[in-house]
């Protein structure tokens, strides 16, 4: 919403509802900021460049939406801040949803790919396309929620974000589905379709991919929690009584956001998936009679 016009938003005494909490914005920045520069250097150090368009740029895009809510504990009434903090809060998360749908098409190839009814390659295609399209809908409406200097303008901004998220909600549903699918096939080794090729065959479930699906789990249950948080938010509006209750914001969004993005800085994916065919050396060395060598898996 435009900052010469604050009454936009019709609510009691400032856009927020509430004194957004310097303390919160102070804790929040340092987290993210550190997250980021952790992924940074992680992803360097494993030349998994894809991870600067996904975690580390939801990392800085946090970064600017709690410097918002910096910013706004200072002067809550400035539109400015208010509207730089929830729309890149609402949009940010969207490239770390990216990193669990490409990781699940990692995971794919190495346990092997006959127990997917979808090929690794359709699912970093099909969710990522999902992804484009939501953060882009979420950015429209955020534009426009922006720029709206009436009351019906700003709710038909928030109503755009809204289908954004709920259609990211949606893609986050049928994933989770996916992989839970594979999962269980793979457990149960009944392949959803017949082996093309050596590379393959079931493989071993090593514990740094035990470790990897553990945290690919966590991750998608703490981004599900923050997009139901999202959708009942926004469904009430600019005065409904979730979006103007400031704890709410604190413990379904930023805490769900951090525990998701530090959850990838500790189980990082170049620690736990790059370096599979070692590891399945090892595995073989230690059982006897199982997958001797890891030749033949996709690296």
């Amino acid at each position: 919403m435009s900052t010469t016009n604050t009454t936009t938003i019709p609510i009691e005494y400032n856009q927020y509802g509430y004194n957004p909490s310097e303390a919160a914005g102070i804790v929040f920045i340092v987290l993210f900021g550190i997250s980021t520069i952790l992924h940074i250097a992680q992803a360097t150090y494993y030349k998994m460049w894809w991870l600067f368009p996904t975690a580390c740029l939801c990392g800085v895009g946090e970064l600017v939406g709690w410097s918002g809510r910096l910013w706004s504990s200072f002067n809550p009434d400035l539109g400015d801040p208010y509207m730089m903090q929830i729309t890149t809060t609402i949009i940010s998360p969207t490239p770390l949803i990216a990193v669990n749908f490409i990781l699940l098409s990692r995971i794919v190839e190495r346990l092997g790919a006959q127990y997917s009814f979808v090929s690794a390659r359709w699912y970093t295609t099909v969710f990522l396309c999902c992804d484009i399209v939501a953060l882009v809908v979420q950015g429209a409406g955020g534009g426009l929620a922006a720029s709206a200097n009436t009351p019906s303008g700003a709710q038909l901004g928030a109503n755009i974000m809204l289908a954004g998220i709920v259609f990211q909600f949606v893609a986050i549903v049928v994933y989770t589905t996916c992989a839970v699918e594979f999962l269980r096939r793979y457990t149960h080794d009944l392949p959803a379709h017949a082996q093309t090729s050596l590379g393959s065959r079931k493989a071993p479930l090593t514990p740094h991919l035990r470790s990897m699906i553990g945290a690919l789990a966590f991750s998608t249950l703490v981004l599900f929690i923050r997009s139901v948080y999202r959708i009942i938010e926004l469904s009430g509006g600019w005065t409904g009584p979730v979006i103007l209750t400031q704890k709410y914001f604190i413990a379904f969004d930023g805490a769900m956001i951090t525990l998701a993005i530090y959850t990838m800085n500790i189980f990082h994916p170049g620690r736990l998936l790059e370096p599979v065919s070692i590891e399945l050396d090892e595995v073989a060395m230690k059982r006897p009679g199982s997958l001797g060598s890891s030749e033949g898996m996709l690296v």
